[in-house]
């Protein structure tokens, strides 16, 4: 085994599959996660595996861990883009999305957070440091330091920030790295209650888009539908995040007027208390930066609108080359090779994301005529229906 060692800031999906492909290397690595129980960050929604997140985690997992992951996950399932009528525009099955006979690493995934997470934890327990928010590291020759708000310290060859959006890793390291505004504002909710609704809402993923402007994320989970409106901040009360939820779903139901009834009864029946408004924020772009013995991974460096649905995939491919370049040859220059090649992937990502959340929001109505006369001509097409369905969450 090697005598380098590593500790991890951030106990989420990337920092966690990090901690078991660099333990797969044979480099000791420890998580310092700032909850106090295993659980009480096991919460959120479904999440989209692609292909490229599930090579990352087949990589990063042990056997038993990978098959607790394929245990627990869903097939890929269909996806669709509707117009506000709820017609459809575009619709990929599931032996479209996923090719019959693909090998597991190789096929899209759908799990819900709680599950992932699970799979994920299993086997960590050694190194799971809870209760540990991370305030800032020292540097001293080959080593860093991170130090945590209750005086107690750690210390190793490399430090990973991999604590998410808001990270203070970043902050430290690179504190010109801000997150900006997209001018997009986002209302999210959750019908309990689907029973009512159109098969086509109970049974796969879909993207509306309207002749006007706004669009909307469906997609099933555990019985339930989640549901996310977009529009531009300019459409919106100012006060819109400070809106209870009763107050939301009447904003958006005056949004989606003249669409679908079903669109508005998925609204209307949604849970008040899962109604909420948030502003939709994305990194931005970064230049490399000189390699030291801190460096960055996932939504830590490379934070992007969830419009695109590739932010845990693009974490994941994170945490497999990091530990795989490290496996080579854990040192700096493994370091500067995961930099280098994470921020060209990892900001075209980015890229990809905004532009999504922009057009998703603030398009004209001819730029979303042409749009949805594309999706018509990829459904006829074959050629275009295979390529379409294969750059899901690339």
């Amino acid at each position: 085994m090697t005598t380098f060692t590593a500790l991890i800031v951030g106990g989420g999906i990337g920092g966690l599959a990090l901690a078991h492909g660099l333990r797969r290397a044979g480099i000791p690595a420890d998580v310092y996660e700032r909850t106090h129980e295993r659980t009480d960050w096991l919460q959120g929604y479904r999440i989209h595996i692609s292909p490229a997140g599930a090579r990352a985690l087949h990589h990063c997992l042990p056997a038993p861990n990978w098959q607790a992951f394929l245990e627990a996950a869903a097939p890929g399932g269909s996806f669709g883009f509707l117009t506000d009528h709820a017609t459809d525009l575009l619709a990929l099955d599931e032996a479209e999305i996923n090719t019959p006979g693909a090998a597991e690493p190789d096929r899209h995934y759908g799990i819900g957070r709680i599950p992932l997470r699970a799979a994920l934890l299993d086997g960590l327990d050694d190194s799971l440091h809870l209760g540990k928010t991370f305030t800032h590291y020292t540097l001293d020759g080959d080593r860093v330091t991170a130090h945590f708000d209750d005086g107690t310290s750690a210390t190793a060859d490399l430090l990973i920030g991999a604590d998410g959006a808001n990270s203070r890793v970043r902050a430290q390291l690179l504190p010109h790295a801000h997150r900006a505004e997209t001018g997009v504002i986002t209302v999210a909710g959750r019908n309990p209650e689907p029973a009512a609704l159109p098969e086509v809402l109970r049974t796969r993923a879909n993207i509306v888009i309207p002749r006007g402007p706004g669009s909307l994320f469906t997609a099933p989970e555990a019985g339930q539908i989640i549901w996310g409106f977009s529009d531009a901040v300019r459409h919106l009360p100012s006060d819109v995040t400070k809106m209870d939820g009763p107050a939301l779903q009447h904003l958006v139901a005056t949004r989606i007027a003249g669409w679908s009834p079903a669109f508005r009864t998925l609204i209307a029946d949604s849970d008040p208390a899962t109604v909420n408004a948030f502003h939709v924020k994305s990194a931005n772009p970064v230049a490399p930066w000189p390699t030291t013995r801190v460096t960055l991974l996932g939504d830590a460096i490379h934070n992007m609108t969830p419009m695109a649905g590739i932010g845990a995939n693009t974490a994941l491919r994170d945490a497999a080359l990091l530990s795989r370049l490290l496996a080579e040859d854990a040192g700096l220059a493994a370091v500067q090779r995961y930099e280098s090649e994470m921020l060209e992937y990892g900001f075209e990502a980015v890229r990809r994301s905004l532009r999504n959340a922009r057009q998703s929001a603030t398009s004209t109505h001819l730029s979303r005529a042409f749009f949805r006369t594309t999706l018509r001509a990829t459904a006829a097409l074959p050629p275009l229906r295979h390529a379409m369905a294969r750059s899901l969450g690339r």
